[in-house]
């Protein structure tokens, strides 16, 4: 992960939001600034790890005399009880970042476990696992990072790298064959649409239009027979009513593709401690 202007500004808004103009009032009363200790980040759960360097720059902007040592690069499998960062330094300024620094790497941690057990699932088929675009205000680059780090695969990064004709856009340009009309001419992007009917798909099949198509919603039986009619001739990607409790089933039926907004936008955080030594 590289660490942008944009995501030092993250970091930034997170220790505004945490300190305000004041700081940590607590630490600051209780330890003497002139305090050395040395921290550690450890797993207390079995999972996939991503964040770190994220998690680095947090202590880093907050004081850039603070020593990381990092453990474990993203995409790392870990037990509980494994290590993973160790910071050393001013102890007031360690622990007045700490809760920043958590909030990120559990977050993103969590994310890319969900997402390693989703690709664990389904890695006897050739389903790929997506993410969407229901991500945190300012957060899809790293969580989409996440999904990475998991084993998953990114979908669009937002409105203006690829087509995506949702319902809405169908009922509001007059129906499937007149929004692929407006949009076949688009140059250097992918062109997907949402289909709800296998009847909606063979209109989609025989316009010829579309790059990838969305079967949302549909059950097992119904996304088998869409994957016989579509007989390769675009990309087929399954979405809706996705958890660990169908997603095999999803998968069997021969799609190409299965996003899931749970990998973002509902996730548990992923179980990670910091102790002084």
């Amino acid at each position: 992960m590289e660490i942008t202007a944009e995501i030092k500004d993250l970091i930034k808004a997170a220790f505004q939001e945490d300190l305000n103009d004041i700081g940590d009032i607590t630490t600051n009363a209780t330890i003497s600034p002139d305090t050395i200790v040395t921290a550690t980040m450890n797993a207390r759960e079995d999972g996939v790890i991503a964040g770190t360097l994220l998690s680095e720059a947090v202590f880093k902007i907050y004081d850039d005399k603070l020593e990381v040592i990092l453990h474990v690069e993203d995409g790392d499998s870990v037990r509980a009880g494994h290590k993973i960062l160790t910071v050393s330094g001013n102890a007031q300024n360690i622990l007045s970042s700490e809760r920043v620094a958590l909030n990120f790497l559990t977050h993103l941690s969590g994310i890319a476990t969900e997402t390693a057990r989703y690709v664990d699932a389904v890695k006897h088929t050739k389903a790929k696992i997506l993410d969407t675009r229901k991500t945190l205000p300012a957060y899809r680059t790293i969580q989409k990072h996440a999904v990475k780090m998991g084993g998953g695969t990114n979908h669009r990064i937002g409105l203006y790298d690829m087509v995506l004709i949702k319902d809405n856009h169908i009922a509001a340009a007059g129906g499937i064959t007149q929004a692929l009309d407006t949009t076949k001419n688009i140059a250097d992007v992918k062109i997907e649409i949402e289909v709800d009917t296998l009847e909606q798909l063979d209109e989609v099949i025989a316009h010829g239009g579309a790059d990838i198509v969305l079967l949302d919603n549909m059950p097992p039986a119904d996304l088998s027979t869409a994957v016989e009619r579509i007989q390769g001739k675009i990309i087929s990607e399954a979405s809706g009513g996705v958890n660990m409790d169908t997603v095999v089933g999803i998968a069997e039926t021969g799609v190409d593709l299965i996003s899931i907004g749970a990998l973002t936008h509902s996730v548990k955080v992923f179980d990670i401690g910091l102790d002084i030594e």
